[in-house]
């Protein structure tokens, strides 16, 4: 199972450079004066120490982690803490989520998944009995979580927020909460989402251009409209890798929660059904390592990998494609962003720890 999964994630990782290459080939162009300059940055600042934390982390034994996670949580905390400090926090378009190390920046954000699945996985595994008792168990999970929720909500980036309390949601679930606590979580997360979505224009502006993308074409409804665009224009085999329109000027965040546009534009159906198929498979690998997994820790840690790299990409392609409400979440292995693609393949380097024991 370790091998299979293993071969998949590099299949997608070299998979997402490629498409990366194509989108951001004009922009590359317009901004560095060189085609490659994003697909270069990702892969020399994303993918490699990605792929050695994968391999590194692979040979870790897992339960080290449960040992840290504590340190481990707050250390990201304190990260995300500091993307608020001024000269170290680094804003772009309105929202400071980075920290600026000089050549280059990492958002806490992504590490605080990473972190938050390691922590809940050791928190409720050990709990045993007592997380049925509300001291022990929902309250401290609660606390945290909204801290974090407030952190995000500061910065910021209801994104991040909205895969965070799947995360959370999705542990909370599997640790083996009743159904009236995991219907009272689902209400507070849903009320949660309505009052960040009305507190903003920019982000009720969002949801209307999803309830009418035709009310405003060129304003709300832009991003959208174009996204559909795209898709509709590759058909079923598309017009040929990079040989998209939409990503020259047309379409909006090409690099990031656009990506998916431009692989059905290029690639057409075909592709795009493809692309979802390798999630599919996947969430198929993971599951099957968490059933067989040795101890409750590893089984919640793996699915709370799960949860979030699954759960992202289906937000991700649903809202590219007029589904549900834009919310700005990358594609995962795909969407420019350094800091993810490292942190999610180290985390994946704990999943395949995990399937080498199993």
């Amino acid at each position: 199972m370790a091998k299979k999964l293993f071969i998949l994630i590099l299949i997608m990782v070299v998979f997402g450079l490629a498409i990366l290459s194509s989108a951001g080939l004009p922009e590359s162009q317009d901004k560095f004066g060189s085609s490659y300059y994003f697909v270069k940055h990702q892969f020399l600042y994303g993918v490699i120490p990605g792929l050695f934390g994968l391999i590194l982390f692979s040979w870790f034994d897992y339960k080290f982690w449960k040992k840290v996670s504590l340190p481990l949580l707050f250390g990201s905390l304190f990260l995300m803490v500091l993307v608020f400090v001024p000269n170290i926090g680094h804003g772009l378009k309105g929202a400071t989520r980075w920290l600026n190390l000089g050549p280059f920046t990492i958002q806490p954000a992504e590490i605080l998944k990473l972190c938050l699945i390691i922590y809940l996985a050791a928190w409720f595994s050990n709990r045993g009995d007592r997380k049925k008792n509300w001291s022990y168990g929902a309250a401290p999970f609660f606390i945290i979580m909204a801290f974090i929720i407030l952190l995000l909500y500061l910065q910021p980036d209801i994104g991040t927020l909205i895969v965070v309390l799947m995360i959370g949601g999705g542990i909370y679930f599997l640790s083996g909460r009743s159904w009236k606590e995991i219907i009272s979580v689902g209400i507070i997360a849903a009320i949660l989402l309505s009052v960040f979505a009305i507190s903003s224009s920019y982000r009720w502006d969002r949801i209307r251009a999803f309830m009418n993308p035709e009310e405003d074409p060129r304003g709300i409804s832009y991003q959208i409209n174009q996204s559909l665009i795209a898709i509709g224009s590759g058909g079923l085999f598309g017009v040929g890798f990079q040989n998209s329109s939409q990503k020259q000027g047309f379409l909006p965040e090409v690099l990031n929660d656009s990506v998916f546009a431009i692989i059905a534009e290029e690639l057409g159906y075909i592709g795009s059904v493809a692309v979802i198929i390798m999630f599919v498979l996947l969430s198929f690998l993971i599951t099957q390592i968490a059933k067989s997994a040795p101890d409750k820790f590893a089984a919640l840690f793996v699915m709370g990998m799960n949860v979030w790299v699954i759960s992202q990409a289906f937000v991700n392609v649903a809202a590219i494609s007029g589904l549900v409400p834009l919310t700005g979440i990358p594609l995962p292995f795909i969407s420019y962003g350094g800091t993810a693609i490292a942190v999610l393949l180290s985390g994946l380097g704990i999943v395949l720890n995990v399937a080498k024991k199993v």
